[in-house]
């Protein structure tokens, strides 16, 4: 959470002042940690919740919903029958969607549960052995439980010797989230091992209609607080009503800049010197595209001394942890990241946001914008369209997010050829740019506004000049659809085989694997021919022109079919990239 000072985003009422009064500890760890004002969230929610009562609280990104349930949390706590606790009885959870997200509470709350007696606060997240999260606890107890639904599922399932029956608050942060991505199963066995005479908070960005179903069914008439932006006073009639009607806070200031696919990489790379010392978020549509572009952007001339660090789910736990940890004090820098960034987190002073692929769920938008101009500070956002993806301004429009165009800078230097022969010199940025294009086409065939984002007009043509192809993939959706190709120059002086790593070892590897396949095909090829000529030749009838087209229909369906498969195993997670890749032949086109 970020220190909080006089200005717009706050009431005028004081921690203090509120009623039932807070305990001294809690008022001095606020204090202490340079809370003194509450924001309209903290001064609706935490008194409910400290009285007793169930919330489900509908508020803005970035106005104080950690603080507004880790302090009546813990205050509740303090109160209880049961205080203080025995090592294994179970008094609070904190559900949360990410790893980093379940980070961020468990580090808020720590000062205000250190002084609570015999009170053991456990951070359970994935990326990590779920028995070494077992032998601690089982060493250390565990009371107030934090992390993401999957751990704590694993946690209860296995451990009988975590004790309920004391159980008094369950708070469910991200709630629309949670249910997005998945966790329905593991949230329904949650809720089932606590008892009912609980208090229960549940708090998100949006309320879903699933989440009111989780809010029949996991609070008991539950307090609604709704807690929206302050909005700018305004001259303009129309303007103010629009303004007013806003989901958007008043001190962010949203633009879209509409430019072709092969234009976007230098109106990014001009934007980024523009905004040199500023703190700027970039968002990508996949983590391919974060890979490639955390790989090529570093190596452009322009861009050097700028603090370019990726992050998306696909990194391994302390990979994450380390890039938030490295961006989050930088006063200027980049984050290139997937909508793993997109929400809840609180990364303090950022400036900008960018959304240089527009997200497949178009709820997201409002929570990636949100991670700037953060109680009551001023930022920019700007999202990149392509033409045809103009419609998408009026459909944020109608869903009260007003967008101001921004025009392209004409004099920005074109980077293209310079990521193009970054990709001639090493094999890894060749390959990792067919992956993030690969990539990128079939997370838009899954855009939930797919009537404004449609696939089948894209033009793969620009498309691949603006991810620095040297030559367009032969991959199915270029292959059956008249997808066009138009604005494609080939790189005709080059045999895409011959293209070496930089890294030797890696090289060394590849070549090992090349010669180990020739091999395998040449044996493949003296067996075919021996058993050829011990048969009997037989007469093959030609198949007529209508019968060959219909088998190669049957073909393209099958091979369409199969490819859906695979996209759907994983993005449920039951195979990974590098095993997507070769099932669907994107290997071999690297």
């Amino acid at each position: 959470m970020e220190s909080s000072y006089p200005n717009k985003a706050l009431t005028e009422t004081r921690f203090s002042d509120l009623k039932p009064p807070l305990s001294e500890p809690v008022l001095e760890a606020l204090s202490a940690e340079g809370f003194q004002f509450c924001t309209p969230v903290q001064a609706a929610t935490i008194p409910l919740l400290c009285s007793f009562k169930d919330v489900a609280v509908d508020a803005a990104t970035g106005s104080g919903k950690t603080l507004a349930f880790v302090v009546p949390l813990v205050e509740v706590l303090r109160r209880s029958s049961s205080y203080p606790p025995k090592p294994h009885q179970v008094m609070g959870i904190i559900i949360s969607p990410t790893r980093e997200l379940s980070s961020q509470i468990f580090n808020v709350a720590q000062p205000f549960v250190a002084p609570l007696a015999n009170v053991k606060g456990v951070l359970l997240v994935g990326g990590g052995d779920v028995k070494t999260d077992m032998k601690k606890i089982e060493a250390e107890g565990a009371n107030l439980l934090i992390g993401t639904p999957g751990r704590l599922y694993d946690i209860m399932e296995r451990m009988g010797i975590l004790d309920f029956r004391s159980f008094e608050i369950l708070i469910l942060d991200e709630a629309d989230r949670l249910l997005d991505m998945g966790f329905q199963k593991q949230i329904n066995y949650i809720l089932s091992r606590l008892p009912k005479l609980r208090r229960t908070g549940l708090f998100s960005a949006t309320q879903t209609e699933a989440v009111e179903e989780l809010s029949k069914a996991g609070l008991r008439n539950p307090v609604r607080v709704e807690v929206r932006a302050e909005t700018k006073t305004m001259h303009d009639s129309e303007s103010a009503q629009q303004l007013a009607s806003s989901k958007t806070p008043s001190g962010l200031h949203l633009e879209y800049l509409e430019c072709e696919a092969d234009n976007k990489p230098s109106q990014l790379v001009d934007l980024l010197i523009k905004n040199k010392s500023k703190k700027v978020i970039v968002y990508f549509m996949t983590c391919a595209c974060v890979d490639y572009w955390g790989v090529v952007l570093p190596q452009l001339t322009i861009l050097r001394g700028f603090s370019l660090i990726p992050l998306h789910g696909k990194m391994k736990q302390k990979a994450r942890e380390k890039a938030l940890a490295s961006f989050a004090p930088l006063s200027s820098g980049i984050l290139l990241c997937t909508d793993v960034a997109a929400r809840g987190l609180d990364i303090p002073g950022v400036d900008c946001i960018v959304q240089y692929d527009p997200p497949q769920d178009p709820n997201v938008f409002i929570h990636r914008v949100g991670r700037t101009a953060r109680l009551g500070r001023e930022g920019n956002a700007i999202i990149f369209l392509l033409p045809k993806e103009e419609a998408y301004v009026e459909f944020l429009h109608i869903r009260r997010v007003h967008l101001q165009e921004r025009k392209c800078t004409d004099d920005a230097v074109d980077v293209v050829s310079h990521i193009r022969s970054g990709a001639r010199k090493d094999r890894d940025v060749m390959e990792k740019g067919l992956r993030a294009f690969v990539s990128y086409i079939r997370a838009y065939k899954e855009h939930h506004c797919s009537y404004i984002f449609r696939w089948k007009e894209l033009e793969i043509g620009k498309l691949a000049m603006g991810y620095g192809l040297l030559q367009l993939p032969s991959m199915p959706e270029v292959r059956n659809h008249s997808l066009s190709t138009e604005g494609f120059t080939p790189v005709e002086d080059i045999n895409l085989a011959d293209i070496k790593y930089k890294d030797k070892s890696r090289e060394k590897q590849r070549k090992k694997n090349l010669q180990a396949k020739k091999e395998k095909e040449e044996e493949k090829n003296s067996q075919k021919v021996s058993k050829t000529s011990k048969q009997t030749p037989t007469i093959m009838k030609k198949k007529t022109a209508k019968q060959r087209r219909a088998a190669q229909t049957i073909e393209d369906e099958e091979e369409l079919t199969r490819e859906y498969r695979l996209l759907k195993k994983l993005k449920k997670g039951a195979i990974d990239e590098s095993e997507y890749a070769k099932l669907t032949g994107i290997e071999e086109l690297l």
